[in-house]
């Protein structure tokens, strides 16, 4: 007669995830055994020495504390540097709106973002102007090339110095790291339907400056205020 209990070699041994389910499954496990809780001891992150399972489960919980506060305070500074971004984008919109000459625009946007944003190089060229403004010196050397990829950005472009023909605008182009394009046009800065009429180029020798993976939304605001500021010219 063969007998229906399993040898012992066939019986699965017992894994830490047995124990780890056993213990999530059971929470009054540790209430009806208080005495292993004082009793078990694991290494310390904070050097060699063995503590108490209450006492890491306290370690764990001030670094958890400290990840938030640390949060927090990031929260906080990035917080203060918006709100600081756009007391100067509102400063810049003001001087623009004061500008009574149209022909002076160009320069007022330029020294602008110069000063108020300490941006090391700015160039602004712009076509299609009005006859009147077809001679100045920001009204000249755009190349079809550059006009139909000013045209075809939807959003500013930050990234490296990749050797864009408009970077050769700039007052020492050679020393640009990092640049950010921002096309202007007539509405909202992705009014694909709208060509644009000229394209703002900020450099600086910082290489983290302007990134692909930074945030536009203060850019985008800097170039529409442009668009609505330089559309006097054409």
């Amino acid at each position: 007669m063969t007998s229906s209990i399993p040898h012992a070699s066939s019986v699965s041994p017992i894994t830490e995830d047995d124990i780890a389910q056993f213990l999530a499954n059971t929470p009054g496990f540790f209430e009806r055994h208080a005495e292993l809780l004082a009793s078990v001891t694991i290494a310390s992150p904070h050097g060699q020495r063995a503590v108490s399972l209450h006492e890491r489960q306290a370690e764990m919980l001030r670094d958890k504390i400290k990840g938030l506060e640390h949060r927090v305070m990031d929260m906080v500074r990035h917080g203060t540097e918006n709100a600081a971004t756009a007391q100067k984008i509102l400063t810049w919109a003001s001087q623009l709106a004061a500008v009574q000459d149209a022909a002076a625009l160009p320069q007022v946007v330029e020294q602008g973002i110069h000063t108020l944003f300490d941006v090391p190089q700015v160039a602004l060229r712009l076509w299609d102007m009005a006859p009147a403004h077809a001679h100045a010196p920001w009204a000249q050397g755009v190349s079809a090339d550059v006009r139909a990829f000013a045209s075809s950005l939807t959003m500013p472009f930050c990234g490296p110095n990749l050797g864009f023909d408009a970077t050769g605008w700039l007052a020492q182009p050679h020393e640009v790291q990092s640049l950010a394009l921002l096309p202007l046009r007539v509405g909202a800065i992705d009014s694909v339907e709208q060509p644009a009429f000229g394209l703002l180029v900020l450099g600086s020798h910082d290489p983290h400056r302007f990134e692909a993976t930074m945030g536009t939304d203060f850019l985008t605001r800097m170039a529409e205020l442009a668009s609505a500021a330089l559309s006097r010219l054409q």
